[in-house]
């Protein structure tokens, strides 16, 4: 028997996986990037900000939020049936910064989430991702009642590199993080396939 086109098993693609970063200063927006674009039940570590911590915790431009990531957030989403990211979202707060090694192994990339209100919290993140050489992009969060500026403005301010991609994104909108999360990995094998051309040469 002859079995047409049509009636022929299609072959299983194995996925790629990819690891992705998600970092930011407290209270930026990380720990919803994640739950907005995670296609499974985000693993979230989040605990009640207390009376203790009110000493170091600086919540300027965010004096709503009462919870706080003290671990990491993680959740995945298939970008294509064989592509698929896993975001890890790191931890704000500086007292929890040693866990950025661990949760940065073999990572592709970064998100560096960015809130226009407290745009120095976000130069840790930048400073962490220049100097191990891992490609990241800047999402500005676009705050309700923050101020808007152009992006290339912003990219001035972060004194950022022209080849580090700069977006403007809701944390809430799927498409929007989507987008965001595009352009890492599209730049990170960018950067990938430049250092592969000047080995070569």
């Amino acid at each position: 028997m002859v079995f047409g086109r049509s009636s022929r098993k299609k072959r299983l693609v194995e996925p790629v996986t990819l690891k992705i970063l998600v970092a930011g200063g407290f209270g930026v927006g990380k720990t919803t990037l994640v739950g907005a674009v995670s296609e499974i039940r985000p693993l979230r570590t989040e605990e009640a900000l207390t009376e203790a911590g009110r000493p170091v915790d600086d919540l300027e431009g965010v004096e709503n939020k009462n919870t706080t990531t003290v671990a990491m957030d993680f959740g995945r989403i298939t970008l294509r049936e064989d592509l698929v990211l896993y975001l890890f979202g790191t931890p704000g707060q500086d007292r929890f910064w040693f866990l950025w090694d661990e949760l940065a192994q073999g990572a592709l990339g970064a998100v560096v989430l960015a809130d226009t209100r407290r745009l120095e919290d976000c130069f840790a993140g930048i400073d962490y991702f220049e100097r191990r050489g891992i490609p990241f992009a800047v999402a500005v969060n676009c705050f309700e009642g923050a101020d808007r500026y152009p992006p290339e403005t912003v990219r001035a301010a972060l004194d950022l590199d022209e080849g580090v991609p700069l977006l403007l994104c809701d944390a809430r909108d799927r498409e929007a993080v989507k987008a965001v999360l595009i352009a890492v990995v599209e730049h990170a094998l960018a950067r990938s396939a430049d250092r592969r051309q000047t080995a070569s040469t």
